[in-house]
């Protein structure tokens, strides 16, 4: 087991979804980014590192039929599975790192928030661009959600790659357009305040 993956088990094994500082109940923004491209019921949807993440719980809400969670850590998706219930059987569950991931279909919408900024490396990040650019249908989008450069330089004790407007871009101006990036202040459950940049892009 990597080392990645065993620090993101012992994190989702010994805290609760509340005691980490990404949890939001629900993905405003996320959802805001789905509803501005319209896409039908049918379409691929994919969640990155999206754990036990209540994005699912809205998509499904939302009534998507095509739901991809995926995580490098078993026991969030176990959470996100009990948490749902039933409903888990809707959705297609991929445990795995995203620089090894093999997309079995092309998705129509790809959302990332706070995955991609703990790629820290170019060969990593290199990785997770070339895979997207692979999974992603002709005229796909992509929506990331990472740290500012008014946000944290760290978090659940690893070091985080902060970005702006244009570095994100330039991660993905061959094969994407960008069509719009926000920032967006997070409030976590300790009452701390995170500076994210959120950036979504067209496949050309």
């Amino acid at each position: 087991m990597s080392d990645s993956k065993n620090h993101w088990e012992n994190i989702f094994s010994t805290k609760t979804e509340t005691e980490v500082s990404w949890f939001q109940p629900y993905p405003k923004t996320s959802m805001g980014f789905l509803e501005l491209f319209n896409l039908p019921k049918i379409a691929n949807i994919i969640d990155i590192g999206g754990g036990d993440s209540h994005l699912v719980d809205a998509l499904l809400a939302k009534g998507y039929k095509n739901i991809w969670v995926l995580d490098i850590s078993a026991m969030a998706i176990q959470k996100a599975k009990q948490r749902l219930g039933d409903k888990a059987n809707l959705v297609n569950w991929i445990v795995s790192d995203i620089t090894e991931f093999e997309p079995p279909v092309q998705f129509d919408f790809w959302h990332d928030r706070a995955a991609f900024h703990f790629l820290t490396s170019d060969d990593a990040i290199n990785k997770y661009v070339a895979i997207a650019e692979a999974g992603i249908s002709n005229k796909g989008y992509l929506v990331l959600g990472a740290f500012s450069e008014n946000g944290p330089e760290k978090c659940s004790g690893l070091q985080i790659q902060q970005y702006n407007e244009a570095s994100m871009s330039a991660r993905f101006e061959i094969a994407f357009d960008r069509i719009k990036c926000i920032t967006e202040d997070h409030t976590t459950p300790f009452n701390t305040v995170q500076n994210f940049l959120f950036c979504s892009f067209q496949k050309k």
